[in-house]
């Protein structure tokens, strides 16, 4: 189970602590003398254990950017931190602290192996960089809402997942298992188990319609983030031609409503007619305006 540090004095992450570390996990015999005798650049570190620390806060280890492998378990660590350099890390280990909430991994886009097992997490999120992650551990932790399940869809790369021994996996209706298996379709080991195709056959069937509508669902917002990012491609690429916003009526409609003194112009008789005379000659004007600049823009842009 996770400590307290109350009764436990914990510890920092100092040059000593990080010295002799890499000291005892280090060559040994000849070899460590050497090495010992050198000294160790913390920059060439691969692998570092700093289990059983009694460590409350992760810090000091921006030094350690070759980092590749790092063991945390079984401190008092309560914030996911400290971690934002070390961007090699392909496997960490976290299990048995006081974490309850999952942050601070943005950077980490190698990761493939995240262990959190027994910790204090009650909803999986803020990991959508890891796209690389292969081995998941977050059981025994306070996970109580099955649903929230349904974010690690995301990770396609995902063949290894423990959940085991958090609320949701008692008394839930349906099986959380046979739930798991139908909308995580790409694993293939869950609760260290692996997953044999009449089980995955028959939670498919499960939950068939389930399924069917949450793809739907995902293939319309996957169309709607795919029109957003291509608007917000046009509108960079206007924006460095200088013409944003004088593709059509938006510049001059937006003059407009800005404009208090104008509105009241709408009172008065044929202002209706004038308006939008000047605002057809007006918009013409600015899509001119747009098409020979965006034209001059992509004609610099190759020798740029």
């Amino acid at each position: 189970m996770s400590r307290l540090y109350d009764t436990i004095e914990p510890s920092v992450i100092d040059d000593e602590m990080l010295n002799t570390a890499v000291e005892e996990q280090g060559p040994k015999e000849e070899a460590g003398k050497i090495a010992k005798a050198e000294g160790i650049d913390f920059a060439d570190v691969g692998s570092l254990r700093l289990d059983y620390k009694n460590i409350l806060k992760i810090d000091n280890l921006w030094c350690f950017k070759s980092l590749v492998k790092l063991q945390l378990d079984n401190n008092i660590i309560e914030r996911i931190e400290g971690l934002d350099h070390l961007t090699n890390l392909v496997w960490l280990d976290l299990s048995f602290n006081n974490i309850d909430v999952i942050e601070g991994l943005e950077k980490l886009v190698k990761l493939e192996d995240l262990t959190l097992y027994n910790n204090r997490i009650s909803r999986i999120e803020n990991m959508d960089t890891l796209t690389n992650l292969h081995v998941l551990s977050l059981g025994n932790n306070d996970l109580d809402t099955l649903e929230n399940i349904l974010y690690l869809r995301r990770f396609k790369n995902l063949r290894t997942l423990n959940l085991a021994g958090n609320p949701f996996c008692e008394n839930t209706e349906p099986s959380y298992k046979s739930y798991l298996v139908a909308f995580l379709p790409h694993l293939e080991y869950l609760d260290y188990r692996l997953i044999d195709e009449d089980t995955k056959d028959a939670a498919e069937k499960k939950f068939d319609v389930a399924i069917e509508e949450l793809l739907h669902d995902e293939r319309g917002a996957e169309r709607k983030q795919k029109e957003k990012e291509e608007q917000e491609m046009q509108l960079q690429l206007h924006t460095a031609a200088f013409v944003e916003r004088m593709d059509g009526s938006d510049l001059f409609e937006s003059l407009y409503t800005e404009d208090v003194e104008g509105q009241k112009l709408n009172t008065m008789p044929g202002v209706d007619e004038l308006l939008g005379e000047y605002g057809k000659k007006f918009t013409e004007t600015c899509k001119n305006i747009f098409d020979v600049g965006l034209s001059k823009h992509e004609e610099e842009s190759p020798r740029s």
